[in-house]
């Protein structure tokens, strides 16, 4: 070894190390909100699923709420019930402070909302998943399919008439 030469050592790049973190980093799933929800109606067997940066909470083939906690816009937090608007006034009767929600940009909504800023929002909510576990027909709604899948099955279905025509 020649005297006072430096031993170079293999050096990780700074650069590469965050891309290599990055590559195995675990993404984090956010918090479930109002999560004391989800166990109320556990016997239901709900599922869920993200919706807009909320979380659609499921029953079977129905929606039956979203739990929305937002930290810009918070003016709609809480749980939003899947309803219709024939059904809003004997719900209010049961959640005096639920009202439609702002977000939609409509003054009146099928959508409703138990703000999470409301004195009785744990309660209201807990009243909600009770009527959810009764099988009570206001809460609930199976989703539409989605006119997406709709119009590529039209198109589907025309190819295959244009296909028989020319076999024909």
């Amino acid at each position: 070894m020649v005297p006072n030469a430096r031993v170079l050592k293999p050096r990780r790049h700074a650069a590469a190390r965050p891309l290599e973190e990055a590559l195995f980093a675990v993404k984090r799933r956010k918090a479930v909100p109002y999560e004391f929800v989800l166990d109320a109606i556990a016997g239901l067997s709900p599922y869920t699923r993200p919706m807009f940066g909320c979380l659609a909470v499921y029953i079977k083939d129905k929606i039956v709420m979203v739990l929305r906690d937002k930290r810009e816009s918070r003016v709609d937090n809480g749980v939003w019930l899947a309803t219709t608007q024939e059904h809003h006034a004997s719900l209010a009767l049961e959640f005096p402070n639920m009202r439609s929600i702002k977000v939609l940009g409509k003054a009146v909504t099928g959508w409703q909302v138990l703000p999470v800023d409301a004195p009785d929002f744990e309660q209201a909510a807990l009243r909600a998943c009770e009527l959810i576990l009764a099988g009570d027909a206001r809460i609930g709604k199976v989703p539409g399919t989605r006119r997406i899948l709709r119009a590529s099955t039209k198109k589907a279905g025309r190819a295959s008439k244009r296909t028989r025509a020319l076999k024909g």
